[in-house]
């Protein structure tokens, strides 16, 4: 996401009061899903709701309610929802705040989680962002999606299908875990891909270092820049859920939350070393240039070395004096460009023994 783009957005509050559910991204006129996943070790059901209020049996009973909405441009949907669950109006303000920090509120009787699912489109060459809001309750979980042209958790929803894994098995705390590991995870697979780039740029600045070479380096710096603000801070939202500041998270589900704060490291720890191989290319390219420049000029600089001496001797036979005696000798053109090329190829070898050409 562009800096410009993202401050834009931001702007759309200013002046607005708090608690005011405003839409911060681009307009959509298609419809929110909400698709209901409820589940404990021996049982499973899922349905694709049309109304929101039929998410409000499922809050009090005993199994495990998985909620996911697909869209967070209808505030209507959205506050009806947070109502049934008893989110706080704030909570429903920044999920649809779409340009968040990642970030982990306790508001007791559940936690809120901001964090962002990364993809690489092939199309456009670039990284689409997208938002994921987290609500992890005692027996419920919310989350919130910017759109549904793809299922971010296909996967989660197979295991839980067919009880694959610990899933079924094991608390909310161990579901909210699952979707924070597949962020987590899609960010190697954006990172493979911006690192596939980055050995193309290389390759394209030993061949010709030319401006569109220079034009993707900085959209690649660019691109790092705004992962490194995506990913730094979800260290600190595990960190915490690791801490177990919150009741609401689980001893056995700490190990896990763990591994994925590893995780975290590692894609920080690869965004810099790409950071670093970007600013290596940078200095490449402006040596390669500078090296380019100063080879053109070395060439000019003979040229016009040779062309010295022979342009004196053209200047003085130019005069046209009338007393010049080798002006009526009849072998004094002949002798004058035996002198010139004589002189050019005595200057040429004693360049080439330098080791000036």
């Amino acid at each position: 996401m562009h800096k410009s783009k993202a401050t834009r957005r931001r702007a759309k509050k200013v002046g607005l009061p708090a608690e005011t559910l405003l839409y911060t991204g681009e307009r959509k006129n298609n419809s929110i899903h909400i698709t209901l996943t409820d589940y404990d070790a021996q049982n499973f059901e899922e349905h694709a709701l049309k109304q929101v209020d039929e998410c409000l049996p499922y809050k009090l009973k005993p199994t495990i309610t998985w909620i996911n909405v697909d869209g967070v441009h209808d505030p209507v949907i959205l506050e009806k929802l947070s109502e049934d669950f008893g989110i706080h109006r704030l909570v429903t303000e920044d999920v649809m705040n779409i340009v968040q920090r990642p970030k982990c509120d306790d508001f007791g009787d559940y936690l809120f989680i901001v964090a962002k699912m990364l993809t690489f489109d092939e199309q456009e060459n670039k990284i689409h962002p997208e938002q994921i809001s987290i609500i992890l309750g005692q027996k419920f979980l919310l989350s919130f999606q910017e759109e549904s042209k793809r299922d971010d958790f296909q996967l989660i929803r197979d295991h839980l299908r067919h009880g694959k894994g610990k899933l079924r098995k094991m608390d909310t705390d161990y579901l909210a875990y699952s979707l924070l590991d597949t962020l987590v995870d899609n960010y190697f697979i954006v990172l493979e891909k911006l690192g596939d780039k980055i050995d193309l740029l290389e390759e394209s600045l030993m061949i010709r270092p030319d401006k569109m070479v220079i034009e993707q380096l900085y959209q690649l710096k660019r691109e790092l820049l705004f992962l490194h603000k995506v990913v730094w801070p979800l260290r600190e939202v595990i960190s915490s859920l690791a801490r177990r500041e919150s009741p609401l998270i689980h001893e056995v589900t700490v190990p896990y939350l763990l591994d994925v704060y590893d995780h975290v490291v590692q894609a920080i720890d690869s965004v810099e070393i790409y950071r670093d191989m970007l600013t290596s290319l940078l200095d490449l390219y402006i040596s390669n240039v500078s090296y380019r420049t100063n080879e053109i000029m070395k060439v000019l600089t003979i040229i016009a070395t040779i062309f010295m001496p022979l342009t004196f001797l053209a200047g003085v036979y130019g005069m046209n004096f009338k007393y010049m005696p080798e002006l009526e000798w009849e072998y004094g053109y002949l002798l004058i460009w035996m002198i010139m090329i004589g002189l050019a190829a005595v200057m040429l070898v004693y360049f080439k023994k330098k080791r000036w050409i």
